[in-house]
């Protein structure tokens, strides 16, 4: 089922770093979009991927993420 997840993305300290987030999300398949807020330090990623995918794929990319309460 396509929706919203919205994640909190800990360990982004720049541009460069909300960039590798947002091309790590957008790999995983399901994505359909995916926009990282740096100074939130929160993702919303459209389409249906696996959640355990996407928090693999920004894990892998040293950073940490969690479904945003």
């Amino acid at each position: 089922m396509a929706g919203t997840l919205n994640l909190t993305i800990t360990g982004m300290t720049c541009d460069h770093c909300a960039r590798s987030v947002t091309q790590a999300l957008q790999a995983v398949p399901g994505v359909a979009s995916a926009t990282v807020d740096l100074k939130a330090g929160t993702a919303v990623v459209q389409g249906a991927p696996d959640l355990q995918a996407l928090i693999a794929a920004v894990e892998d990319e040293g950073y940490g993420a969690a479904v945003k309460p």
